[in-house]
């Protein structure tokens, strides 16, 4: 790459930061582009068992300089012992004869002899005679009419459980303006209800929406944040409570601003302006939207060199949370969203 040193000689061990050069790059020099996805799975994995697919190999030949993956076979024959993919056959089933099995006949039953005639004569099984089940019909009918009127009673009860336990239930709405603004909030906003012995409950609101909120509990506990509002801890009595409450939030000036300073051209100003805002020994963290790796670090310097640099990739940046000591951020944590549909 022309415009940045990556951080290792092996692409094995690239990191998150020089992934999105190499995917600047792919953009600028064969006009397209190889997803996170697809390079972690083809470039981040060793060994190699099998070779991308081909629009993927067309695509690195002519960033490489040659017209397509045919050309680049031509003029530099693979080696013949690369790995291809293993084909797999299926075992045919075994066939058997039609007459395999045969059924077991039962043994006939021998003719019965008669001693003083010197004969054989054909054997006869004694009867036997059986009592009438007396009122059998009767009980039939009992037995049904005891099953009907206990299938009766029980979904009886269950639907006054049901009916009962939703009586004591009420409705909540909450809905979030901006405290400076006194408009309605215009990004997506998380609440997480809290609950006594339990694991916290999280709903995520819709920008322009209210959060609506069903519960028997007297007492309502929640932690309303939103990526450029300062999250706000709240406490409400339900038995005297309004159904329909405003909440205002207040902003977040430093997510703000580094979100404005992300998307501004005027470069030279942009970097006076973060060297300024940002702590030197601020801990800065990318988070990751894939399975690989998480969480990655790094230095003021590093983070205002990737915000000056003129990527489309800032377009897809989020403050996910920042933290201000003395008038200085000391903490940043933001994100690449991966919105891209190419491979």
């Amino acid at each position: 790459m022309e415009s940045h040193t990556p951080s290792h000689d092996d692409i094995s061990k690239w990191k998150g930061i020089d992934i999105i050069y190499f995917q600047e790059d792919l953009r600028k020099k064969a006009k397209g582009n190889i997803s996170e996805k697809s390079f972690y799975t083809y470039f981040k994995s060793s060994p190699m068992s099998r070779l991308p697919r081909i629009d993927i190999l067309n695509l690195l030949s002519v960033y490489a300089g040659y017209s397509s993956w045919y050309d680049f076979k031509k003029k530099k024959p693979l080696h013949k012992n690369i790995i291809q993919p293993e084909e797999t056959t299926l075992e045919p089933e075994k066939s058997y004869p039609e007459n395999a099995y045969t059924e077991e006949k039962s043994p006939a039953i021998p003719p019965h002899y008669n001693p003083n005639e010197d004969t054989f004569s054909e054997f006869v099984l004694p009867k036997t005679t059986h009592k009438p089940i007396i009122n059998e019909s009767f009980i039939f009918k009992l037995k049904k009419y005891l099953w009907i009127g206990v299938s009766t009673i029980l979904a009886i009860f269950l639907a006054i459980l049901y009916f009962a336990d939703s009586f004591f239930y009420r409705t909540y709405t909450f809905k979030f303006i901006d405290a400076d603004r006194s408009q309605p909030v215009q990004n997506e906003v998380e609440v997480k209800v809290l609950k006594e012995s339990e694991s916290p409950l999280t709903y995520k609101v819709k920008p322009n929406e209210p959060f609506v909120y069903s519960t028997k509990d007297k007492t309502l506990k929640m932690v309303i944040s939103s990526v450029f509002y300062r999250p706000l801890s709240l406490t409400r009595n339900l038995e005297n409570a309004s159904k329909t409450e405003i909440i205002e939030l207040k902003p977040n000036e430093y997510n703000m601003m580094l979100y404005s300073y992300s998307r501004s051209k005027d470069f030279k100003n942009r970097r006076a302006q973060l060297e300024n805002l940002i702590s030197d020994n601020a801990v800065i963290y990318q988070v990751f939207d894939n399975q690989y790796f998480n969480v990655e670090t790094m230095s003021k310097q590093r983070y205002i060199a990737f915000l000056s640099l003129p990527t489309t990739s800032l377009e897809n940046l989020d403050v996910i949370e920042s933290k201000i000591s003395n008038g200085k951020i000391v903490l940043i944590k933001f994100r690449i969203r991966n919105n891209e549909k190419n491979p």
